[in-house]
């Protein structure tokens, strides 16, 4: 540093030389504005006239970063005026003057003041003044000067990053341009070589170079392999100065990445590999897996498997696993140890997206062998048909075979099969098979009509070596079983007549004219016949010609009734009967007769019918609109009447039935009157019940509370013979018909001994009174229920003695 100052010192002094060699006249034309005067003589014309300039200096370059003990120097204002007598005052204004720089008033010399910075500020301006100290007025006019700061090599370069980051392709060629850095220097570029840049590569080498004018790193090496090295980190240094000794410098860093691309086929870590899978795994099953490696990454390491060749092409596929790049071995059709016990298959491996610049390193896949072992397991048995379809006449006797089903053990063992059915696709159990050779047979009637169709399915079941020896294969007590959809479809036997498709409510106007049609009828058939029906309409042969009606076959399966005479009169036959002949023409033909009831009807001039009733021929013709709307309205007004009057008797507000503390409810009197007889007719007058009368001047019952709406209902007087019994009866029917009944259930006595026994008193009340004995030999003619009474009174022992 020391040595490019003194350098510099050096030619600056060369410099301070030159300019001092300068004439003072050609220094103040050049570097100060020019002064014009205008002189105007009276003798002479108008003519211009250039002054001497007055100021004079002798520096105006000024070096950065100045170190020194003194302030720097920058030079001398001095105009001719000054005579050196200290009557002229020199000012200096501008840009720092006073702080940077400053002036001595008396001789003009200009001195820094501070350190200056190019790279702040490279130029100044100043204004310089010569003042007269006793006038105070300026002897020369003020002149504009440039003070300009030379630049030193003070800044080192500098890049725009601290860190780079970059990528290039391996297997690039030489010279491939990675990245460009670049550096700036804050030095005057214009000045000297201070900003002069030159980059070179410190670390990094030999792989990457940079060119030192540009700054764009490139690739020295060829063939760089990702896969050997993926990242390099570059030191890259910018020195100034133009990278002479002496010149500052900067670094930075570059973090080169290899990025890949597809140079590597892909290959099996091994040529040969084995799987093992049991015959029994359903279609799509994953047998094993296969992978082929690829240093590459990315889409250039992505592979396709595929079945080359071999035996097992039509029973295996392979599928690429994307996530893992895997190859997944999947069953493609069902196994079978018995046919074929090992496949052996060629898998390749392949990239999908190879680049052709490298495809001279040879084919990018690779092939390995994939054996697969099938494993023996027992398998459950096979039916001959994936279903079965059997059809049967519905007229099929019980116990008749309707088919068979056939199923077999596809194991080596090649055991015995025994069926069965599924009960409970057979809840009726209509049918059953033969458990050893699978004939299926019927076991109730079928009926088409009912159920044309019957779904059951089929269970065949091995039966193992254990069950045929048991002492011999205790322990092996597995069994496999396998079940078949058998679809029953019945089929149609002519075994039912046909009949009228509905019940026909036909009638005949009483004006009705020969000919005219009447009724038109047609029938079903529950049967199904294969060609469809065809029904045929007859007279039954007992009444061949019918004189009121006429029977037509339309041929399309329907009948025409049509009149035969003119005009039928209720008042002599008010319904005729007209049976009909109605047979099929299927095998075994099927025919019924269905009787048509055919009314005799008052019809109107259109033919439309207005009374059927036998009673109406005493009415008019018909009832006119007005009458008819007259009784509607009668029947509505008469409902609203009902409807009121129940709802004002449910409105009704009820009092309290029992008003009064002494409820006859639930008190019970006992009055202990044994009475004294059949003669004592004091203590109760029984004549009172017999007497109705007596009984109509009751007072009221005390459990209804009496209502003024309604009055006490007196029954019609009973005669003094009447019997007690209808009185009972008859006061039943009133208190249940009574309106003011209590809404709760009450218990009316009437108290009725009936009437006399046939047989006589056995009271000993009334008996004789002679000492004689009486017979009770009757007695035993009475019957067992009375044998114990005849013991009493008709043997020797009785109470008699």
């Amino acid at each position: 540093m020391r040595t490019y100052y003194c350098l510099s010192l050096f030619i600056w002094t060369y410099m301070f030389h030159t300019v001092d060699a300068i004439p003072l006249e050609e220094k103040a034309s050049r570097d100060l504005p020019s002064k014009r005067v205008v002189d105007l003589t009276k003798d002479d014309s108008k003519m211009l006239h250039r002054t001497k300039r007055g100021w004079m200096w002798n520096q105006f370059f000024l070096l950065e970063e100045y170190t020194g003990t003194d302030t720097q120097y920058v030079g001398k204002l001095h105009t001719d005026q000054d005579k050196g007598d200290g009557n002229l005052k020199y000012i200096l204004t501008g840009d720092g003057a006073g702080s940077l720089f400053v002036i001595d008033e008396n001789t003009g010399d200009i001195h820094a003041a501070k350190k200056l910075d190019r790279e702040e500020k490279s130029l100044y301006i100043l204004r310089a003044k010569a003042i007269d100290r006793k006038t105070g007025r300026q002897v020369e006019p003020e002149s504009e000067f440039i003070i300009k700061i030379h630049d030193i090599n003070d800044n080192e370069p500098k890049f725009t990053k601290d860190l780079y980051t970059a990528s290039v392709p391996e297997m690039s060629g030489v010279g491939t341009s990675v990245i460009q850095v670049t550096a700036t220097d804050a030095d005057d570029a214009n000045y000297g070589n201070s900003a002069k840049v030159v980059y070179s590569i410190l670390q990094g080498q030999p792989y990457f170079s940079v060119d030192p004018e540009s700054g764009i790193i490139k690739t020295a090496l060829p063939d760089m392999s990702r896969e050997n090295r993926e990242q390099y980190q570059v030191v890259i240094q910018a020195k100034d100065m133009g990278g002479q000794m002496g010149g500052l410098s900067g670094t930075t860093t570059v973090n080169i990445t290899l990025t890949d691309v597809n140079n590597n086929p892909p290959r099996f870590p091994q040529s040969t590999y084995q799987f093992n899978s049991p015959e029994s795994v359903p279609l799509g099953t994953h047998v094993g897996r296969i992978k082929a490696d690829d240093p590459d990454v990315g889409e250039n390491a992505e592979m396709e498997y595929s079945i080359a060749e071999g035996d097992g092409t039509d029973m295996f596929d392979v599928i690429t696993d994307k996530d893992t790049q895997e190859g997944i071995i999947t069953v493609k059709q069902n196994l079978d140890f018995e046919s074929k016990m090992l496949y052996t298959l060629k898998v390749d491996a392949s990239n999908t997206h190879p680049d052709p610049r490298f495809l001279h390193l040879g084919p990018f896949k690779d092939t390995a062998v994939v054996k697969i072992s099938v494993e023996d397991i027992d398998e459950p048995p096979v039916f001959s048909k994936l279903y079965y379809l059997i059809e049967v006449d519905e007229d099929v006797k019980e116990g008749s075979i309707i088919g068979q089903v056939t199923a077999y053990d596809p194991d080596a063992m090649n055991n015995l099969i025994k069926y069965s059915i599924d009960r409970h696709t057979d809840m009726d159990r209509i049918f059953s098979i033969h458990s050893e050779n699978g004939s299926i047979f019927t076991l109730k009637p079928l009926d088409r009509e009912s159920s044309p169709w019957h779904n059951i399915t089929i269970t065949a079941t091995e039966i193992s070596e254990w069950e045929i020896h048991p002492s011999e294969h205790q322990s092996d007590n597995s069994k496999q079983s396998s079940h078949i959809p058998v679809f029953i479809r019945i089929l149609d036997i002519n075994d039912h007549a046909p009949e009228f498709a509905m019940y026909y409510e036909t009638f005949v106007c009483e004006n009705a004219k020969p000919g005219q049609l009447i009724q038109t009828v047609s029938v079903m058939d529950r049967d199904d016949p294969p060609r469809g029906h065809k029904f045929f309409f007859e007279p039954v042969p007992e009444f061949p010609l019918n004189p009121n009606f006429t029977i037509v076959d339309n041929k399309d399966n329907t009948a025409g009734i049509m009149t035969r005479k003119d005009g039928y009169s209720r008042n002599k036959m008010s319904t005729y009967l007209l049976p009909i002949l109605i047979f099929d023409n299927d095998y075994p033909i099927q025919s019924s007769t269905g009787t048509l009831t055919i009314r005799v009807c008052a019809c109107d001039n259109q033919g439309n019918m207005q009374s059927c009733n036998a009673e109406a021929l005493v009415l008019s013709a018909g009832l006119s609109t007005g009458a008819l709307i007259a009784i509607l309205l009668c029947i509505i007004i008469l409902l609203v009447l009902v409807v009121l009057f129940a709802a004002l008797k449910r409105q009704r507000k009820k009092e309290p039935l029992i008003i009064s503390k002494d409820d006859v409810r639930d008190n019970i009197v006992t009055y202990n009157d044994e009475g004294g007889g059949e003669e004592d007719t004091q203590a109760f007058d029984i004549g009172t019940l017999r007497n109705p009368e007596a009984r109509e001047d009751s007072k009221l019952r005390r459990d209804v509370m009496p209502e003024t709406i309604f009055q006490i209902r007196r029954t019609v007087p009973l005669w003094e013979n009447i019997d007690v019994q209808d009185f009972i009866h008859r006061r039943l029917k009133e208190n249940d018909s009574d309106p003011s009944a209590p809404p709760y259930d009450s218990l009316a006595t009437y108290a009725y001994e009936g009437n006399d026994s046939i047989a006589d008193s056995l009271s000993s009340l009334e008996s004789l009174t002679a000492d004689c004995n009486q017979d009770y030999d009757y007695l035993s003619d009475w019957g067992p229920r009375f044998k114990k009474l005849a013991d009493m009174y008709g043997g020797d022992d009785s109470d008699r003695d």
